[in-house]
């Protein structure tokens, strides 16, 4: 009777959060209010007082442009925790900030969305991370799983689905079916190394130096993987044989040529997965299609690229960017019934 009525009135004095905690961006989904946060994942810090000075947006704008005692760092590398301090730091702003007014009592329960295949020391340093920013209560979900929860595929069902989360640090593809993940693979192919791919190219073609927000920048205006787009952006950057200013033109045929490799890999490591599919829940994907979430699903023209090589209908999510985000929200709004779903950090990461 008493476990009845306080899970009945915990929502008055406690708060439920779904955090997708990306490389490149975190986003705070707050029951009964939706997604109240969407900042990147970045943390300045003054190396002097080893104090925290910006977090989110604030940080970002400073990335390449800070004094030598302040270094504006990404606290996730390729999906998982790499300075857990900064993490507890952005965790913890983020949490106050998706509280807002609404501050209850208690600390808020959290659902946090990772990477597929990450080890049980990578989950517990978010979990205690989670947990040292304020969390009363954390439990970890795989970011496809959340993901397709969020798109309302129907995972749960007799039916095979397959999605593609191209984040930015990773890139999980996983088939699904009766509430569990059937073949999975995580591969460190993601925006992140398409910016990389992008700085390798023009510093190799045009010797010129370009950073990592230019690079972002100009693959999500003219980024294209396929022909005919004919798209062209003004891009600076420091000449590496003057070291002065020098400005270029890059078009759609330039972001193509230098992603290529990763691309090709990226689809590569889809026909892997789908090549080791049981041929029942093969005939369910042919039948309902590939289903691309995450940032990188935004590339122009991706979902065409795969269909054509694979043979497999494949179709962008709506809302991309929030699919893990919004399904972190659908398990809190029924952790019961998602809880064979969720990594129990009191059982699995003990």
């Amino acid at each position: 009777m008493f476990k009845r009525l306080s899970n009945r009135f915990l929502p008055l004095v406690s708060n439920d959060i779904g955090i997708d905690l990306g490389t490149a961006n975190t986003l705070v989904y707050l029951r009964g209010k939706g997604i109240v946060v969407t900042e990147p994942s970045v943390v300045a810090v003054n190396q002097k007082t080893g104090q925290v000075v910006a977090v989110g947006a604030a940080a970002h704008a400073m990335l390449g442009r800070t004094p030598g005692h302040l270094v504006a760092v990404r606290p996730l590398v390729d999906g998982v925790v790499s300075d857990f301090e900064a993490t507890e730091e952005m965790l913890a702003y983020l949490i106050n900030r998706a509280q807002g007014v609404s501050k209850k009592m208690l600390g808020p329960r959290v659902v946090v969305g990772v990477p597929s295949g990450i080890t049980n020391v990578e989950m517990r340093a978010v979990k205690d991370a989670a947990m040292n920013a304020g969390a009363r209560e954390v439990h970890i979900v795989e970011e496809p799983v959340a993901a397709a929860l969020g798109i309302r595929m129907p995972i749960r069902e007799a039916v095979g689905s397959m999605i593609v989360d191209i984040g930015g640090g990773t890139t999980d593809i996983a088939v699904l079916s009766l509430g569990g993940i059937v073949r999975a693979k995580n591969l460190r192919i993601a925006g992140d190394k398409l910016n990389q791919d992008i700085i390798s190219y023009v510093r190799s073609e045009f010797k010129i130096l370009i950073g990592e927000k230019t690079a972002e920048a100009v693959k999500m205006a003219i980024g294209s993987v396929i022909e005919g787009q004919n798209r062209e952006a003004l891009v600076r950057g420091r000449d590496l044989i003057t070291g002065l200013p020098r400005e270029i033109i890059l078009t759609d045929q330039d972001i193509r040529e230098a992603i290529s490799q990763s691309i090709d890999t990226l689809i590569e490591s889809v026909r892997e997965v789908l090549e080791t599919t049981p041929p029942e829940i093969l005939s369910d994907i042919m039948r309902g299609g590939i289903v691309l979430c995450g940032g990188g699903a935004l590339l122009k023209g991706l979902d065409q690229l795969l269909s054509q090589w694979l043979k497999v209908p494949v179709v962008v999510a709506d809302d991309p960017l929030t699919a893990v985000a919004r399904g972190t929200g659908v398990i809190l709004e029924n952790l019961e019934l998602h809880r064979d779903m969720i990594i129990e950090h009191e059982d699995d990461l003990s």
